[in-house]
């Protein structure tokens, strides 16, 4: 039990505000986070005053104010799952003797925020600040696997949501709804010269404290270097990376 009831309470709060899409009612804010509702109004107030909530008196509702932007904002720019991964990327490397990356999801495009390239590998479209179609790469693929069956056919609604590189890849939601299947009974994401021909990639996601993914380890190499074999044991290096960074964010599978 925490030492700082009031300190939980209220965090508690402002992760249920962040994960909702919409301002709430108080009722089922007190409700959510197991509080009093005259608790949960005290609490509230004062967050309000700090610019950590933001009240809406016509609706009758509470969503996340200017403050809480500022710390997401912070988040960003001190980039700690970066920091977090560079060391496990490197390690990842040096034991698959592949190029890794990490990739976090930008709405219907993964964006690279990590790379670490093997020796004597040839440079990879995945650089860092390159953003490639979810749905093509081994890295959004473990995303999507990972989100709500709603929230995936909120991104791809349509055909004209989907974008091909090489006349490769998934063009229906029913196609990569398949595909995201595969994913979850395989336990790791797969592309195979969907982003370059020549080239495929496995990954799996880091989830944090939700369940919900925040970012994709992968792993790229040469398509015909690897047997069958090989690639599970590259799929078996990066999930053991995943699954370390997941921990490191305390999150959980």
């Amino acid at each position: 039990m925490s030492q700082v009831p009031a300190a939980s309470k209220t965090l508690r709060v402002l992760r249920y505000l962040a994960s909702q899409t919409d301002p709430v009612p108080l009722e089922r804010i007190a409700r959510a986070c197991g509080l009093p509702r005259s608790t949960a109004y005290h609490l509230i107030a004062t967050m309000i005053e700090e610019g950590f909530v933001t009240h809406l008196p016509e609706e009758k509702r509470y969503g996340l104010g200017i403050a809480a932007f500022e710390v997401g904002s912070g988040y960003a720019r001190q980039e700690p799952l970066q920091r977090i991964a560079r060391r496990p990327l490197v390690a990842l490397v040096d034991r698959t003797g592949q190029s890794a990356h990490l990739a976090v999801l930008h709405g219907r495009d993964v964006l690279y925020v990590l790379e670490e390239r093997a020796p004597r590998r040839p440079p990879l479209v995945t650089d860092v600040g390159v953003r490639l179609p979810a749905a093509l790469t081994a890295s959004g693929r473990a995303i999507l696997a990972a989100l709500p069956s709603a929230q995936v056919r909120a991104l791809f609604p349509d055909r004209e949501a989907f974008v091909q590189r090489h006349d490769r890849g998934p063009t229906t939601l029913s196609g990569l709804r398949t595909l995201l299947t595969e994913t979850r009974q395989r336990g790791f994401a797969t592309e195979d010269g969907e982003v370059t021909p020549g080239f495929a990639s496995v990954a799996v996601p880091v989830l944090d404290h939700n369940g919900h993914p925040v970012a994709g380890v992968a792993s790229t190499f040469p398509s015909e270097s690897l047997d069958e074999a090989g690639i599970a044991g590259t799929a078996t290096a990066v999930r053991e990376t995943a699954n370390a960074l997941t921990r490191r964010i305390s999150g959980h599978r």
